[in-house]
């Protein structure tokens, strides 16, 4: 995945590795992956998977990787510089660190595997989000003016939002903390494990529901992976319980065409500086 591809998102996380410094790799970040003031952090943790997927090798997929925000990142080029910690035959561990003009933007730890040999066994309690279908959910062409003006990315998305959790859209918040929907790209790429770790930052944010409009920076993200995923439609519930002191976590669910639960995630944001 070193060169252009059909797919914008295969095009955003797109690497060269440098010729005269190992583990290095230069990227593009895109103007169409913006949010807010900044490239979406979804967007960042899956240029920063994608170089540590290719140090790792036989160990392709992220299983848990975290990220931790230093600084705003901006349209233009990147550079991605990794470090393998440990390689053992189910996980290999490294670290990445992404910045720009010398500015560290993002600080990853992450272990891969190969989620395609993973035990089939699975014991779960999980219930995934009961949804209309995808053709009587709300649409990201009906979505406010204001929302769109501030987050390109989301013409890059096919996404869907469950009406029950889009009040906000129209002045009325329900308080509740959540938002849910279904996703995929606008382009038709199937979803695969990379996609995943974008697709938990995807959502506008929870406190939207809140009645506290506005760009949530994050200031950290760890995604866990369970399986990768079938194609087709993505099922995404992201939900809060908790704001406190300027920070709120967000917590996501990503459910494949399948009914399998094939990620989870956690973040922590600060409350829109609008609020």
């Amino acid at each position: 995945m070193t060169t252009a591809t059909r797919s914008e998102f295969d095009q955003g996380i797109a690497l060269t590795r440098h010729p005269d410094e190992a583990g290095r790799y230069d990227a593009e970040l895109g103007a169409g992956w913006q949010i807010g003031g900044g490239v979406n952090g979804g967007l960042l943790l899956a240029v920063a998977g994608h170089a540590l997927s290719l140090e790792h090798g036989e160990h392709p997929d992220p299983v848990s990787i975290s990220g931790y925000y230093l600084s705003a990142s901006t349209p233009g080029p990147a550079t991605v510089r990794t470090e393998v910690l440990r390689t053992g035959r189910g996980l290999s561990t490294g670290t990445a660190s992404l910045s720009q003009d010398g500015v560290e933007r993002l600080r990853v730890v992450a272990s891969h595997g190969d989620l395609a040999a993973a035990d089939g066994e699975v014991r779960t309690s999980a219930v995934p989000p009961q949804l209309p279908p995808p053709d009587r959910c709300i649409g990201v062409e009906h979505a406010p003016r204001q929302l769109i003006e501030q987050a390109a990315l989301l013409e890059r998305f096919d996404l869907r939002l469950d009406p029950a959790t889009v009040g906000w859209a129209l002045g009325q918040p329900s308080g509740n903390g959540r938002i849910q929907g279904w996703f995929r790209l606008r382009d038709g790429r199937e979803p695969d494990p990379l996609l995943l770790l974008l697709v938990a930052d995807a959502l506008p944010p929870v406190t939207f529901d809140l009645g506290l409009p506005g760009w949530a920076p994050t200031v950290e993200l760890t995604v866990h992976l369970r399986a990768r995923p079938a194609p087709g439609w993505l099922r995404v519930t992201h939900a809060t319980r908790n704001l406190a002191g300027g920070y709120f976590e967000e917590d996501a669910e990503i459910w494949d065409e399948a009914g399998r639960l094939v990620a989870q995630s956690r973040q922590l944001a600060r409350v829109p500086r609008s609020a």
